[in-house]
């Protein structure tokens, strides 16, 4: 934080006496014919010896000196950065983190409070709040004056998640689409182009509304070494729907929360660093603990075991093996209580010219007491991020395939047939890196697609938009 050009420096004497006279008001004496005489001073000429004090290597006169102009002006900020600096010397840095936080509350928006923002991350660190640093951090870039602070601060806050045994990973996304249920997109029962008897409700049509959903995953490091690392993490999705008035008018026995869900787990991951030269990477094995809600009422709880192993054979490129075996259990319905197994690839590279490629290639084997529960499905995603923005965002576009399987399927009362399932989806991303408040920054997302089944009933389209928010750093 700036300050003005600091007094004359005093000696510890004139000094001790000059902060007894200040304790009582604003007035400090000086020496002239032998004799103490009163000299009136204002406000900033005591904040300047107080920076005078620091300076000269006297933190608890500049302390003192800093009190009394808070006497005068209870919200003077540069007088609590004062005292901030001045405890930080004293090495009290809760104190000093607790000032800067005054500091910062009273400056004016700019570089005053990006100064008291760093000081008070700085302390928050020494005195090993590291959460709470990462917190100052992020005040920091709100403020930071320039591109190149701004980029300090994503580095030390990198270099911070490191040292932090927590960390947080937070996403919100506000999305309004024209089918937030996944229904029909018509009202009759066709089965392998046959029409049944039945109809589809207006439940199972495809509704329009908002959907808006929170993820919130913390994890804690319980211990790390140069080759491992035992972490416990958590993770609740929360996401609700809000239907909109022609969908009350198209299904008027249901409400939004009957599409409401939500999904709560934790695990317990152990990964170790494995391998050397292009075979380098590393291996981790987690075991985990859930339930998933929907509508209100709890779908099913699970028990997990996940194996991993991931490559990174330079700095350009990786890809990973994962494989899961999933039972479910106290399920509500019997299409949920099963075993469940999934196997994944993926791949990544960073090329040459900034921009990244991604593919994602997923197998998932589900066994029910239900037959409606019984499938297996493959999928795949790939996405292109290009790596220099295009006007005020950079751009990523993605596709993803799937297609799933049910030996046996029941819907009708004709009896099970078989049901296939083929779908399409694409995307578009933007992020909107330069609009960053506190190290996050808004996202837009357009998908669009369809499913196509030989059940009518699962037949849908979908086009939406979302805001989301993620995290910078």
């Amino acid at each position: 934080m700036p300050h003005p050009a600091p007094f004359r420096r005093l000696g510890p004497l004139r000094q001790a006496a000059l902060c007894l006279t200040l304790a009582v008001g604003l007035v400090a004496t000086t020496a002239r014919d032998g004799l103490a005489a009163p000299v009136e001073l204002n406000a900033a000429q005591v904040r300047n010896l107080a920076i005078n004090a620091l300076d000269a290597g006297d933190p608890g006169l500049a302390i003192e000196l800093a009190k009394v102009v808070l006497k005068s002006d209870p919200k003077d900020p540069l007088a609590y950065y004062i005292i901030a600096r001045s405890y930080a010397r004293l090495d009290d840095p809760d104190l000093a983190r607790r000032a800067a936080g005054y500091a910062y509350r009273n400056a004016d928006a700019g570089p005053a409070r990006f100064e008291a923002a760093q000081l008070a991350a700085r302390m928050a660190f020494e005195g090993k709040r590291y959460s709470l640093s990462q917190l100052w951090l992020r005040r920091t870039a709100i403020h930071a004056p320039t591109e190149a602070d701004k980029a300090r601060v994503a580095r030390d806050y990198k270099l911070l998640r490191r040292v932090n045994p927590w960390s947080l990973r937070l996403r919100g996304d506000l999305r309004p689409s024209d089918n937030v249920n996944n229904g029909s997109d018509t009202s009759r029962n066709i089965i392998d182009g046959v029409p049944d008897e039945g109809t589809i409700s207006g439940a199972g049509l495809a509704l329009s509304g908002l959907i808006a959903s929170l993820d919130i995953a913390p994890t804690y490091r319980l211990h790390v070494d140069d080759r491992s690392m035992t972490s416990l993490g958590a993770r609740l999705y929360v996401e609700r729907v809000a239907l909109s008035d022609s969908a009350r008018a198209t299904a008027p026995e249901v409400s939004g929360s009957d599409f409401a869900s939500t999904y709560a787990a934790m695990t317990l991951t152990h990964a170790r660093t494995v391998g050397s030269g292009r075979s380098r990477g590393q291996a981790s094995v987690d075991i985990g603990f859930g339930e998933s809600w929907y509508g209100g009422a709890r779908n099913y709880r699970f028990a997990r075991l996940g194996v991993a192993r991931s490559w990174r054979p330079d700095d350009e490129t990786r890809y990973g093996l994962r494989a899961d075996a999933e039972r479910r259990y106290d399920a509500r319905y019997t299409t949920n209580d099963a075993r469940v197994l999934s196997l994944g690839a993926e791949f990544g590279k960073e090329l040459a010219n900034g921009d990244t490629l991604n593919l994602a290639l997923a197998y998932q084997d589900a066994e029910a007491v239900s037959i409606n529960g019984t499938y297996s499905t493959v999928s795949m995603r790939g996405s292109y991020t290009l790596g220099r923005a295009v006007g005020p965002a950079r751009l990523s576009v993605g596709l993803v395939m799937g297609y799933t399987n049910y030996d046996e399927f029941l819907f009708s009362l004709n009896g099970a047939v078989p049901r296939t399932d083929k779908s399409l989806y694409g995307d578009l991303t933007l992020i909107f890196d330069r609009y960053d408040y506190a190290g996050f920054v808004p996202t837009l997302r357009l998908r669009t697609g369809r499913k196509d089944s030989n059940f009518s009933r699962f037949s849908s389209r979908e086009f939406s938009v979302s805001l989301g928010v993620g995290s910078k750093f």
